[in-house]
C-alpha cells in the first residue's frame, strides 16, 4: 500500500527512519517549519533553517527513495518577540518559489497570547496575497477548543484565503466537529502522548467521515513514530473497513489537498 505522510518533521529524524518508512511504503513526505527544540535568536538562524528545510533535508530524502516537500513559517512557539518576527516574516517570501514548498505552515497559535494571533494574522496576509496554501497548527499547551476558534475567526477574515485551501490540524474529539462546520480540512495527529492514538483517530473518521481529512505523525523531537500512519492504517483494516477507503485516507486524501499546489507530486 501507498502512504503520504503530510505532516512530518524530518530533521529532527534519523536516516534510519528514512529507511523504515520507504519499506513500509511511505515515499512521500511534506515537513511544516516549526519549533527546533529552542527558541532562535535570530532571523538568520531561521534563514540557515529554510535552506536546510528546501534544499539539505529534499536531498537527504532522496537519497533514500522518498519525495521531500516543505512549508515555511514561523512557527507561533517563537512568535512572542514581535520584532524578530517580522524580521522573519520578511525573508519567508524568497523561499516560498522554491521547487518543493507547498505554502505557508505550520502556522497557528501555541499559547493563544495576542502576540501569537498577530503573527498568525500578518501570516495569512502574506498566503492571502501569494495565493499560498495554508497549514495550521492548533495548541496544546493552553485551551484547544479557545485556540482554534480564534484560528478560525482569523481566517474568516481573510477573504482571499477559502477554507478548502487551508488545513487545520491536531485536531482532537471537541475540535474535528468545529472544523468540520467551517468547511475546512481536518488533520489528525498520530503521537503517543498527547493529540490522537490511532484507536482514536479512526473513531473520529468514523463518527465525522473519511473526506477532506488526512491523519499524520507529527514526528518530532519528542517521543513519537514515523510509522504511526501505516499502524494507523492497520487499526482501520483490523475494524473490517475496504482497502479502497484505507487507501483513500492514507494516500488520496493527502494528495487531493496537497496537488492544490502546482508544486506537489507522488
Amino acid at each position: 500500500m501507498r502512504f503520504i505522510e503530510p505532516h512530518i518533521h524530518m530533521v529532527s529524524r534519523t536516516t534510519d527512519d528514512y529507511q523504515a518508512m520507504a519499506l513500509a511504503g511511505i515515499r512521500t513526505v511534506s515537513e511544516p517549519a516549526f519549533w527546533a527544540g529552542f527558541d532562535r535568536g535570530s532571523a538568520q538562524g531561521f534563514r540557515d533553517y529554510f535552506n536546510q528545510l528546501t534544499m539539505t533535508e529534499r536531498a537527504r530524502a532522496a537519497l533514500y527513495g522518498v519525495k521531500h516537500h516543505c512549508w515555511i513559517c514561523l512557527n507561533p512557539k517563537e512568535a512572542e518577540d514581535l520584532t524578530l518576527a517580522r524580521e522573519v516574516l520578511a525573508i519567508i517570501p524568497e523561499f516560498l518559489d522554491r521547487p518543493s514548498v507547498l505554502g505557508i505552515g505550520e502556522i497557528g497559535l501555541n499559547k493563544n497570547s495576542r502576540n501569537e494571533l498577530t503573527v498568525l494574522e500578518e501570516h495569512l496576509a502574506l498566503a492571502e496575497q501569494r495565493g499560498e496554501l495554508v497549514l495550521v497548527h492548533t495548541p496544546h499547551l493552553e485551551d484547544k477548543l479557545k485556540g482554534t476558534r480564534l484560528i478560525i475567526d482569523a481566517i474568516r477574515n481573510f477573504k482571499g484565503i477559502t477554507p478548502d485551501r487551508v488545513l487545520i490540524d491536531h485536531a482532537e474529539e471537541h475540535t474535528a466537529g468545529v472544523i468540520r462546520d467551517a468547511g475546512f480540512w481536518l488533520g489528525l495527529t498520530l503521537y503517543p502522548t498527547s493529540k490522537c492514538s490511532p484507536a482514536r483517530a479512526i473513531d473520529l473518521l468514523e463518527t465525522h467521515g473519511t473526506d477532506r481529512v488526512w491523519l499524520n505523525s507529527a514526528a518530532d523531537w519528542g517521543i513519537s513514530d514515523p510509522l504511526a500512519t501505516v499502524k494507523a492504517s492497520e487499526e482501520m483494516r483490523r475494524r473490517g473497513h475496504p482497502e479502497a477507503l484505507i487507501e483513500k485516507v492514507f494516500f488520496d486524501n493527502p494528495r487531493a489537498f496537497l496537488s492544490q499546489s502546482p508544486k506537489f507530486s507522488v
